[in-house]
């Protein structure tokens, strides 16, 4: 029997809403420049602390997905959860170290919460084999990280060292060496893919409210050519994204997506990268070599993500020579000629929106083809 399509509940959109705020939170992290450009221990924070929140909202994603029914108990659970990430958005600062404390019991605290709902869960599942196994493994990445979590409190506070990283990596790693191709049938791959995408859309809502500053009241030419630019690297870069979902994903494809999910762990954490580095290009306290490195890696870490969602791709549309040639050289010069126009900021956007159109034309003319070509290396 065919297994009936879930849909995006609006109890998922609403919880959506505080990673909207948290996104700005943790993009805050990098608006303190010292030195020409971020330092290395605030550039780390911002990083755990991106990567802990797109975890968290991963975890809530698959219990939903896998065993939502848009009940009471889901909404008391969810909404709880939003009120921690409150307290997470107030800790997420550029003197952290105060916040410590405060950070860590409301990030254990949320992945108890889910715990506690997959426990509840394995009671509904006792005749369900299959469903009891991914449940378990499930209680034990949620409660192990969280007590890791839990004990990165005294160690900061008795040694100084902060230890975040060690809970993010254990939930990575062990979710992905828990997870088996049984949980398959358990997952809505449709369901998770919107999901990511919505993820997608609201982050790239806060790259369109960052970009803002570029329309800065200055009716002049400059003012005019800048901002125009730099909304047009946002649309071509939505587009991508867009063609890739719309017409190439498989979006009935039977997968646990675990891999899927994973790839947009990075991908978001790309986008995050390329709304700091476009807000970078205008601020003249960031020195050119940092700019300009920081700006090429947020783009070429967003594409290898898009194009490694190929592996989710219809069949016909798996990657192939005849695609990856032109978007590897478009890559190498559009490189080399950001290295060496560095100091031109005004030529420097444009190769960048360039690009992105570029990107963006690949993508669609690949999608267009009906059939693999029979001489290509997937």
């Amino acid at each position: 029997m065919l297994k009936e399509e879930k849909k995006v509940e609006y109890l998922e959109l609403i919880y959506d809403l505080i990673f909207v705020y948290i996104i700005g939170r943790n993009n805050s992290l990098l608006h303190h420049i010292e030195g020409g450009f971020i330092e290395g221990t605030t550039f780390l924070a911002y990083v755990l602390c991106t990567l802990a929140i797109i975890q968290i909202w991963n975890f809530s994603t698959y219990y939903i997905n896998m065993h939502g029914r848009n009940s009471l108990r889901e909404h008391v659970a969810l909404f709880l959860n939003m009120y921690l990430l409150y307290y997470i958005g107030e800790g997420t600062r550029l003197h952290w170290e105060s916040f410590q404390n405060q950070y860590h019991i409301a990030w254990a605290l949320i992945l108890l919460n889910l715990a506690v709902q997959y426990t509840i869960e394995l009671r509904n599942h006792k005749g369900d084999p299959v469903a009891g196994r991914s449940i378990k493994r499930m209680m034990f990445v949620l409660y192990g990280e969280a007590a890791l979590v839990l004990l990165c409190v005294p160690i900061y506070n008795k040694t100084g060292a902060a230890l975040a990283a060690i809970p993010i990596l254990f939930g990575m790693v062990m979710t992905r060496i828990l997870s088996d191709e049984s949980k398959a049938e358990l997952v809505d791959f449709t369901h998770l893919s919107e999901r990511a995408m919505l993820y997608v859309v609201f982050t790239f809502g806060e790259m369109t409210i960052a970009i803002a500053s570029y329309f800065d009241g200055d009716f002049s030419w400059n003012s005019v050519y800048f901002s125009a630019m730099c909304f047009l690297i946002v649309v071509g870069l939505f587009l991508c994204y867009e063609v890739l979902y719309d017409h190439i994903i498989d979006r009935e494809m039977c997968t646990t997506g675990i891999n899927y999910m994973i790839i947009h762990v990075f991908l978001i954490f790309g986008m995050n990268n390329i709304t700091n580095s476009l807000e970078f290009m205008r601020n003249e306290e960031v020195a050119l070599w940092p700019k300009t490195l920081f700006l090429l890696g947020a783009f070429l870490l967003y594409f290898i993500c898009l194009f490694t969602l190929q592996r989710f791709a219809k069949p016909e549309l798996k990657l192939c020579r005849r695609f990856l040639t032109p978007v590897a050289v478009t890559t190498v010069i559009f490189v080399i000629l950001m290295i060496l126009f560095r100091e031109n900021m005004r030529l420097n956007i444009f190769l960048s929106a360039v690009y992105a159109f570029t990107m963006f034309f690949e993508i669609w003319r690949f999608s267009k083809q009906n059939e693999r070509c029979p001489n290509c290396d997937a």
